[in-house]
């Protein structure tokens, strides 16, 4: 196992149960395309690394939290454009959470506060929105 700081970034989808239930293979398909074709490759070509991705959620460290924050909003900026192309209640909108903290790499997987703290703050953030933790935000202001 290894201890290291990381930047995290923590996504789900608001409202995936609902989706899901109105229409469970075209939300897996757009979700699944979407994280794939989209998610993981602004993951990668910010230095990231995706350390899971079940159902809606998305979990990935970076080595700078401005390469988290950048790569953030350029999903968040991609997923509103698709999202344009929906009817608003078939929207697939993620809320994106990002720390910086002290994780412990076990494999793939991520434990710690570290990430527990991104897990929260995706859930404060607004659908289509980015919440970042002090730290971050101290990291990024200018």
């Amino acid at each position: 196992m290894e201890r290291k700081l990381a930047a995290i970034l923590s996504a789900d989808v608001k409202g995936y149960s609902r989706l899901r239930g109105e229409d469970e293979e075209g939300t897996l398909r757009t979700l699944t395309a979407w994280r794939d074709e989209l998610m993981v490759t602004l993951v990668r070509h910010h230095r990231g690394i995706v350390r899971g991705s079940q159902g809606d959620n998305l979990l990935a460290e970076f080595p700078s939290v401005v390469e988290a924050v950048q790569c953030a909003v350029a999903m968040q900026r991609e997923l509103q454009v698709r999202n344009a192309a929906l009817p608003a209640e078939r929207r697939v909108e993620f809320r994106i959470g990002i720390n910086l903290g002290d994780v412990l790499v076990e494999g793939e997987q991520l434990h710690r506060a570290g990430v527990n703290i991104a897990a929260r703050l995706e859930g404060l953030a607004e659908p289509g929105g980015i919440c970042l933790s002090g730290v971050v935000y101290e990291q990024v202001k200018h």
